[in-house]
């Protein structure tokens, strides 16, 4: 499941708002290029952004949903900084080939280049597609359904054989304005999710480029 989370993190704001209908008139051509220029326009103008977010893991064999907080930074091209704050404290920061992860409990750090961890490369790779809306590129990867547009609401089911072993679909649901992601939620294929909710989300503030080294 590590290999999917991800997703967690794009760029957020609260009051989570998923459609529950498919309407087919969003995903003729036409609309759809509409609809991904509109999000790649908005995408355009954020350079950084910082956010406090809440996961949220639902687990068939477990009553209780798992719960934890933390933050999340992005800059413009290729840093971004994503920590867990409760119930652990965790993450991992990344400008641009290098990157850090540190474990508070442990109070270990360990330094390495992007490529050699696998798990933070797929995530950083993922970041920066939809930090950019690079929807050429994600249309390679997964089947994109509109599922509402104003504020957007998209789909995403995965096309390669790998992947669809452990990821049935997720969820992007942006804010009005499309200028960023509202809420994520990662559907595994045994039915398990997570969702992620973000807020106190502040766009295009100065962010030190110490917070990624």
């Amino acid at each position: 499941m590590n290999r999917i989370i991800f997703i967690f993190l794009i760029l957020l704001v609260p009051g989570v708002v998923f459609s529950s209908q498919l309407q087919n008139g969003w995903n003729s051509p036409g609309e759809k290029d509409r609809i991904f220029a509109e999000i790649a326009k908005a995408a355009a103008k954020v350079t950084t952004l910082k956010s406090d977010f809440v996961q949220e893991r639902h687990l068939g064999m477990l009553e209780d949903i798992l719960i934890s907080k933390g933050r999340f930074y992005y800059k413009k091209q290729d840093r971004l900084r994503w920590e867990l704050t409760k119930p652990v404290i965790s993450g991992f920061a990344v400008s641009g080939k290098q990157a850090k992860r540190w474990d508070g409990e442990s109070g270990r750090t360990q330094m390495f280049e992007v490529y050699q961890v696998p798990f933070i490369k797929l995530f950083t790779d993922q970041v920066f597609a939809w930090a950019t809306a690079d929807f050429k590129q994600l249309q390679k990867d997964y089947n994109i359904e509109v599922l509402a547009d104003a504020p957007a609401d998209l789909k995403l089911v995965p096309i390669r054989s790998q992947e669809k072993k452990y990821l049935d679909h997720f969820r992007i649901a942006f804010t009005a304005d499309a200028g960023h992601v509202n809420a994520v939620e990662v559907h595994e294929t045994g039915g398990d999710f997570t969702r992620i909710r973000f807020f106190n989300t502040i766009i295009n503030t100065p962010l030190p480029d110490a917070l990624f080294d």
